[in-house]
Formats: C-alpha cells, structure tokens, sequence
C-alpha cells in the first residue's frame, strides 16, 4: 500500500506484513519471498524517480536478447525482478521445458482492456523479452453472445502501442475447436466426461457448496455410446439451447466446488461468433479450452490473477487427462515435460514436497488494484451501455484507450508496472497519485511544446495603453509571436478581491509580472449588476518588458482578447468520489457528478495552430500533447476536434500543486 511520509512530500510503498522492518527486513527474507523489491519502507518517491533505499528491477529490462536465446540469458547471468521471474530463472537454469520461455496474454474479447491488463501485459510480454523467449496474444473467445470484433481489434491496437509485440499472428481459442471437440468424444469414450440433461437450476442444486458436498446427476452413468451420440447431435445442432451439457466426470463431494464434474461445453445454437459465424451450434467453457490452448501453442510459463487459483486443479486435471489419451491421432503436439500445469504459488511455497511433484504450473500474482476505480469489465461496461461516460474511450474511464485519448504516454504505465512490482498480496491498493505522478514524469522529459491557455477568461483593460497592438517575441527553440494590447484576458483564479494571506497573484493595489510580457497592476474592480466580477482596469509599466520582475512579484499567463484561439478544454476529476468504489453497495452510488468540466471559453496563444500542424507533419504519434505553462499537459482530442471543427484538449495531468485553488474560501464568480 501507500503512506505518505511525515518527513516528505513524496509517497512511499510499504506492504503490511512481508516487508515490516524495511530494508533489514527485506535482507534476511529468502528471494522468492521479497515480492518485490521496490515495496519496502525506505523507498520514497518525487513522481516516480526512487530517490533513496531500494531499487526497483525493471520488468522491461530491455537486454540484448533475441527468440530462442533463453539458456543464454541464465548462463550470462540475468537477474530476477520479482516472483515469477525467479521461478522462469530457476526453470532456464535447471534446463526445465528444454530451456524454452514462452509466455501468453489471453484476454476475452468482451469489452476493452483497462488498467489492470496492463499489468499482465508487462508480465507476461516483460518475461518473454528479458529471457529471450516469446509471447502469444491468444483471444480466449469461447462466449460469442460477448464477444465482438471491435473489442478484438481494439486489443490488438492496445497491445501495440504500449510498446510490444506477439509472436508470430494472433491466436484464438476458435482455432483449437475441432480439436477439443475431437478431444470431448474421446472424454466419453474413455469414461472421463458425459451429457447432463438437468437444467442449469438443477446443475447448480446438485453441485453442493462449499459445506455440502453435491450429489450424482441421474444420467452421470448413462452409457458412454449414448452421450456420445447426443453430443454428436450438439455437434450437429440437433437439440435446443439449455436442453444438455456435457460435464466432466470427475468428483461430486470434491472438496474444490469446481471439480464438481465441471461444464465441458454448453449449446449455443443461435448466437454468431465473431471468427466462426453460424459454423459452431455449442461452444467449449473457459476452463476446458484456456489450459488446452496452452498446451497446444506450447506455452511453458502461464500466469494469471490471484482469483483463477481455484481453478488450478482443473487446469491440471484436464491437461492430464488429455496426456493420458496416449493417441497418436490426437495432435497433442507437446512432450510430457513441457505441459504447462496449474499450480498456485501461494498455496504450494510452502511445502517441501510441492516443488519436487510437480513438473510445471501456472503462476498467480494479484491484480492492479487502484483507489477511484473499478476495474471490473462488467462494472465498466455498466458504465458505458448506461450513457455514464462517453464510451470506452472516455478520458475518465480507466481503459487503455481511455488513458490514450486522454494523453497518457505508454511509457508512463510501464512505468508504473515497474515500481509496484510483482505481489501476492490480494489485499494491495495503489494510490491513483502514483500512476499521475508516472504520467507527469515521463511528459515532463518528452514534451517539448509549450504555450499559454487562459481556462477561465476574466477580461482585462490596460488603461494607460494607446495605439496598435504590440507584436512580442516569445524566447524559444521554435520561433512564437503573442499579441498584447488594451484588452488581454487573464485567469479567473489568479485574481482575488480580498486575496487570502498565502495568495501571491493579481490583487487590488498589487503588481504581477505577465509571462513573455509587461509588469501590470490592478487599479479597479468593475461588477455587473448581478454583483459578478466583469473587468478589470489596470495599467502597465512600460519599462518592464524583457526584465525581470521585480521581487515578490508572481509571473502569471495571459491572453490577448482577439488576438487568440478559441479552444475548448476537459478538466478531469476522479471518475468516483470514493476512493473504493466497489466496497460500498452498488459501485454506481459513488459516481462523482463533478468528474468533468468543460471549459468553452478557453482562449490559447495563436500559436498551438502551428504547433499541431507541425507535429502532423514530423511526428508518427497520432497524439499532439502540449504543455500550457502553468496549468499542466493537455492532449488535442481528435475525436472531439473533428466533430465540432474547433480545436478540443483533454486535461492530462495538472502540475503537483495545483496553481490556482485557494485553499479555505470560495472564490468570487469571474465570467
């Protein structure tokens, strides 16, 4: 978890139990205990940048390693980062899976990938990269009444732009069809799986709980010959959805619920697949196709969330079971010792016999979990089909593809991975602030372009100011020209009437320094009828232009009236108000009704035109990011910039002190 420092500023990771006792704590713990090396209590962060105490490994360690050079790694010495890199090291090392590392991420196309795949993506692609092995993409797309092309389209373009690559084409679990069908029929012929004709209310009567063991199908002895007849009548799409099944035949007073003569596949007759149409009237479950997909692509390392461990000895039953069919016509295209099996880490560490039983296994790590949002994809699709936000892609969702409309750089959820590590703690909660501070650091190193926004216009007279407009040079790499006259707009909030004691800015009797400008002082109030703020009069020092001010004066920004650009500009707020959204009731209850504000009167230097036609034209990342001094980052929203003809920026990040937000007393209204 998170705990701000009482000496610092700066956040530091702590976990409440492994790593008590901070660094000396962390030493005497054996290596594949340390969870990671980043949570320990003497580490401190500014942004992201880990100042003092331990260091984190990087996941992305990018060595210089290529496909099939796995052996190489461990022999020149590569050092683990976190749990699961140890075991893959120790595997090399022992020259287990005949010295192979090859991963897989296997998302369901069901919805688009948010934060929490993140994580997974970096695993898993990380391993594959820092060992020399490789990774599949694989689509487990087993549900076609979720499942859409849009979704798989959208992962495949997620994957990419944080930065990696799978091996070789996409896969699908659509691919394996006809042979795990092939491998049902053998299931019955062999004894090891049957067709249940109860319904799905009886099904789940006769499983049991966790304190009552369940009871025996009538038909879980009918012959082998007649279920597979009527799961070849499945097959042909000759009975109704709902009407069979066919389970496993496994144990129904298994302690594990899930043993339970678990579903093998259900009929589907009248709901198209995205790859297959109409091809496939029944459909495997998730259970009998992730762990066989596996090992058919050859996968010798799988890892998953903490929450698939009771899935474990499923994963493995089923494995074996097909490794038992012993038949040369079934294409089981992978020796006995590169099986991929399901073993959780937590449960199994601690037993001295485990290691030694058992020839392989799937890795558990717990997921991304974050403060102020949800990462669930039925939560989040809840969110979308509801009209809450706007899309998938909203800015404020917590989708890959939100965060990219929104401006975040990839780099900067890399970032992120890094430091949190790897845990096994289910119970671990990132602060929001610690993925923002990611993102401000990777922008502050990588955006070159800055110019001057007004969000909140108040309009300014310069009263002692005659003639034409004055055209100001703008010191830069990039040649820039601002306009300054009698009429110039500043910011709402860098003017109080009645300024609180720490407010430096514009006052009445007070001087400001304008950025790339003159030294002004506000000489008079004017309001409306309605009592709002309307004006300001102020006079400007022609002396001042091109020095420095003078001391305990404030630089604020500034625009000219006309001579600007009309834009419009999303500033963000968390998405919820609580900062766990789903532990309270129904996750909607903690919606924030103030989690964006859309400011149409924003007026930016005339410049950003230039700017964004400049970096259409030399840069190959579709996403024009700028810097408005003294406000933040902010990202053109193409979407938005293209239906309304007007120049749209998404709020990315605010600068760590939010420059104008008197603290302890409302603000006077400006318009």
């Amino acid at each position: 978890m998170l705990a701000r420092s009482p000496q610092f500023s700066q956040w530091r990771i702590c976990l409440p139990t492994t790593c008590k006792g901070g660094k000396a704590r962390i030493a005497s713990l054996p290596r594949s205990n340390r969870i990671s090396q980043v949570v320990c209590t003497a580490i401190f962060f500014s942004g992201c940048r880990v100042q003092r105490g331990w260091r984190s490994r990087s996941l992305l360690n990018k060595g210089s390693f290529r496909k099939n050079a796995s052996l190489k790694a461990a022999e020149e010495g590569v050092e683990a980062g976190n749990l699961v890199e140890d075991i893959v090291l120790t595997d090399l090392k022992t020259k287990k899976y005949q010295g192979r590392v090859r991963t897989r991420f296997p998302p369901e196309p069901n919805g688009f990938l948010h934060i929490g795949h993140v994580k997974s993506i970096c695993l898993n692609f990380g391993i594959a990269e820092k060992f020399g092995g490789s990774c599949n993409l694989r689509f487990d797309d087993t549900n076609p009444e979720s499942e859409k092309q849009v979704y798989i389209d959208n992962i495949k373009e997620d994957v990419r732009w944080l930065g990696f690559e799978w091996d070789g084409s996409e896969r699908y679990a659509s691919d394996y069809f006809q042979q795990l069908y092939r491998w049902g029929e053998a299931f019955i012929d062999r004894g090891l799986a049957y067709v249940d004709e109860l319904s799905a209310e009886d099904i789940s009567e006769y499983r049991g709980s966790v304190t009552r063991p369940g009871k025996n199908s009538p038909f879980r002895d009918r012959p082998a010959e007649e279920s597979l007849e009527l799961f070849r009548q499945m097959r042909a799409g000759g009975m109704a959805q709902g009407s069979a099944v066919l389970r496993a035949k496994i144990d129904m007073s298994h302690p594990n619920v899930i043993m339970r003569d678990p579903i093998m596949y259900r009929i589907l007759p009248d709901t198209p697949h995205p790859r297959t149409g109409n091809e496939w009237p029944i459909y495997p479950s998730y259970d009998w196709a992730h762990g066989l997909s596996d090992a058919i692509e050859g996968v010798t390392h799988s890892v998953c969330t903490l929450e698939f461990n009771m899935h474990n000895e499923l994963y493995n039953w089923f494995n074996e079971k097909v490794l038992s069919l012993d038949d040369d016509s079934l294409p089981l295209c992978r020796p006995p010792d590169a099986l991929p099996r399901h073993l959780d880490c937590a449960v199994h560490q601690h037993s001295k016999h485990s290691r030694a039983q058992r020839s392989g296994r799937q890795h558990e790590f717990a997921r991304l979990e974050m403060t102020n949002i949800v990462v669930s994809k039925r939560k989040l699709k809840r969110l979308v089909e509801g009209e809450y936000v706007d899309g998938w892609d909203d800015p404020r969702m917590p989708t890959i593809s939100g965060m990219r409309r929104r401006g975040y750089p990839p780099a900067a959820l890399r970032k992120l991975c890094e430091l949190i590590g790897v845990t096994k703690v289910p119970t671990s909660v990132i602060e929001l602030s610690l993925l923002e501070n990611c993102v401000r650091d990777a922008l502050q190193e990588t955006v070159a372009a800055k110019a001057l926004c007004v969000l909140r216009p108040l309009p300014v007279t310069i009263t002692n100011w005659s003639g034409e407009d004055e055209l100001l040079e703008v010191p830069g790499d990039e040649a820039r020209q601002m306009h300054f006259g009698k009429e110039i707009l500043l910011d709402a909030e860098d003017f109080q009437e009645d300024p609180e004691p720490n407010f430096k800015r514009l006052a009445p009797g007070r001087k400001v320094k304008l950025r790339y400008s003159y030294v002004i002082t506000c000489d008079e109030v004017i309001r409306g009828s309605d009592g709002d703020i309307k004006e300001l009069r102020c006079s400007y020092d022609p002396e001042s232009l091109g020095k420095r001010p003078p001391k305990k004066v404030a630089v604020i920004h500034w625009a000219h009236a006309t001579q600007s650009a009309p834009v419009t500009v999303r500033m963000y707020d968390n998405l919820f108000s609580d900062a766990r959204p789903e532990e309270a009731g129904d996750f909607l209850d903690a919606l924030s009704g103030d989690s964006c504000k859309e400011l149409t009167s924003a007026r930016c230097e005339p410049s950003i035109s230039a700017m964004w036609k400049k970096h259409q034209e030399e840069s190959e990342d579709p996403i024009f990011r700028v810097q408005f001094e003294r406000c933040g980052f902010f990202a053109l929203d193409r979407k938005a910039t293209e239906a309304t003809s007007r120049m749209v920026f998404n709020c990315t990040v605010t600068p760590r002190s939010d420059f104008a937000k008197p603290k302890g007393r409302a603000r006077q209204k400006a318009k």
